[in-house]
């Protein structure tokens, strides 16, 4: 893998790992666009690790405030309060990402990463944006959550394995669904996410530097493709959590609809191979 790859792929996916476009699809697009060929999903999913190092920063003081009530809770029965079910909403909801990704790793990093697939997606799961916008009442907050939505959203990060979807965009829609307010969907969203990608990346680290598919990468590489991750992915967080405050998701249907018909029509043309 060549430094120009790295850098403008690590780029991408601090850009889009947490807009509801699917970073997984993007990088999967940009590699083979300009680099003619993939990247690969170990290296994929080891430089996701500089993006949820940037949830981690930027939301340090909620993960710390559940983390701590979690294990107070645990010792103590009286202490369980909203930050403590918090605690449990997190790791039930990834427990459906954590079970299908290792059962299925081998068609994730294989079958799926087919580039019609990933067109397909982005146009087709683009209409779910738009009805969940529509038909989400938007009037819960945050304190509000259940185990319920956990699940139900944790189900919907399922979706995310398949590049195109987009982790945020599957978890945030099904919050819609829910009739959660955009912005709590949104953090939801951003918690939920990280003790699976945390896993995946770690779980992906040896072959990254050997993988099976897509090109290999050096231990430098992907510490700096992981950092320079981290930097544009914290302030992707904070300019995404101003927009939804007061802008619709259905802004990024009307971006990821062009995309995937532009990506099918250049492979219809033979310029992309799939």
């Amino acid at each position: 893998m060549s430094w120009t790859q790295t850098i403008v792929l690590s780029v991408v996916q601090g850009l889009t790992e947490f807009l509801p476009v699917s970073s997984s699809g993007h990088l999967r697009i940009v590699s083979e666009l300009f680099f003619g060929e993939d990247a690969g999903a170990s290296f994929t999913a080891v430089i996701q690790l500089g993006t949820e190092a940037a949830v981690l920063v930027y939301f340090a003081g909620d993960i710390w405030r559940i983390l701590t009530s979690w294990f107070r809770g645990l010792v103590n029965p009286r202490l369980r309060g909203f930050d403590y079910r918090m605690g449990w909403m997190v790791i039930v909801g990834t427990i459906p990402v954590g079970v299908i990704g290792f059962l299925g790793k081998d068609v994730i990093r294989e079958n799926l990463r087919n580039l019609w697939i990933t067109a397909g997606v982005l146009v087709g799961f683009s209409l779910v944006f738009i009805l969940a916008e529509r038909l989400g009442r938007r009037t819960r907050g945050f304190a509000e959550l259940t185990m319920r939505d956990a699940v139900l959203m944790g189900l919907a990060q399922c979706l995310a394995l398949i590049p195109g979807v987009s982790r945020s965009g599957g978890t945030i829609s099904a919050g819609l669904f829910l009739h959660l307010d955009r912005e709590v969907a949104t953090r939801f969203s951003f918690l939920l996410a990280i003790p699976a990608v945390l896993a995946s990346g770690l779980f992906s680290l040896p072959d990254a530097f050997a993988p099976q598919a897509g090109q290999a990468a050096s231990g430098l590489q992907l510490t700096v493709g992981t950092l320079v991750a981290f930097g544009v992915g914290y302030a992707t967080i904070a300019w995404l959590l101003r927009f939804v405050s007061g802008h619709s998701f259905a802004w990024f249907a009307a971006y990821r609809i062009p995309v995937g018909l532009a990506v099918a029509g250049l492979l219809a043309a033979g310029v992309l191979a799939p």
